[in-house]
């Protein structure tokens, strides 16, 4: 990536933390109902929770002066953190972090971001952070995350309060392209489950969308990277970020994203996709 894309792209995923930040907020606050189910295990208000407390480990992770969360041995949880254990990592975190009342989490929130943005103004968004499973995240991935929390965790919550909640296409890309891609391409660490079976042959999966650089992910050897450009691939993925993001993420079903015409798969061995797909997922609850 040039310097003036990455720039074009750290201007405007601030811009995005700044826009989808007010307008999880405002979604929060709005609520009639704090204690409605947004996820088959949090409410409304444990949503919004869980939301600061992601903001509160990117702050962590990028200003060297913010005081640790109260979470006893949270950087060991983190580091020993694959994509399968999210969901205890998380559950330990929100067992320690205990406001639940929706003003003082936003009051506190709009707090966090707004220390990120003051302590990232400066920074290189391709310099690296040690992420969970000691993956090396870029500060632009860092805040493309943060973006992604809120679009998707703002997802769950608006359903539950039958309010709108607008998810840009633009902005949901950027966790594609700054998070995952970029990740993959410094290092996941142990991000990636590689506990699980491993195809026996190398599978590559070319990611397209209007809102992001074409990408190829391969996975051979037991090992993800990111392919050069115009390599062979095994499977063409097309997809409109916000609603592929809800699949990623176990909210909508592969089959409705399908439907919708959200993510279109082809290529010459588009079967191989589940093999990809059972190591290289995010936490949804939900192997393919």
């Amino acid at each position: 990536m040039t310097v003036v894309v990455l720039q074009d792209r750290w201007q405007q995923t601030r811009a995005a933390v700044t826009d989808t930040g007010r307008r999880f907020e405002s979604l929060v606050n709005w609520a009639p109902d704090p204690a409605a189910m947004a996820t088959a295990e949090w409410s409304i208000a444990d949503s919004a929770a869980h939301v600061l407390s992601i903001a509160k480990l990117c702050l962590l992770l990028l200003d060297p002066d913010a005081p640790p969360p109260p979470v006893p041995g949270l950087r060991e949880l983190l580091s020993g953190t694959n994509v399968d254990t999210v969901a205890d990592t998380n559950s330990h975190v929100m067992r320690h972090l205990t406001e639940r009342d929706p003003r003082v989490v936003t009051r506190e929130l709009r707090t966090a971001i707004e220390r990120i943005l003051l302590v990232t103004r400066d920074a290189d968004p391709a310099s690296t952070v040690t992420w969970l499973g000691d993956a090396q995240v870029t500060v632009a991935g860092v805040l493309a995350h943060l973006v992604n929390e809120m679009l998707v965790h703002g997802w769950d919550m608006a359903r539950a309060a039958r309010l709108p909640w607008p998810m840009p296409d633009a902005d949901a890309a950027l966790f594609f392209e700054l998070f995952l891609v970029d990740m993959i391409r410094n290092s996941y660490g142990a991000l990636l489950n590689e506990s699980v079976r491993m195809p026996r042959h190398r599978i590559a999966v070319e990611f397209r969308s209007v809102h992001t650089p074409t990408a190829i992910l391969q996975l051979h050897e037991g090992r993800v990277s990111v392919a050069p450009p115009g390599d062979p691939y095994d499977v063409s993925l097309t997809f409109r970020p916000a609603r592929f993001n809800l699949m990623l993420f176990g909210r909508i079903s592969a089959l409705r994203a399908a439907a919708g015409r959200d993510v279109v798969v082809g290529g010459p061995r588009p079967w191989r996709l589940r093999s990809f797909l059972r190591v290289v997922h995010m936490p949804n609850n939900a192997k393919p």
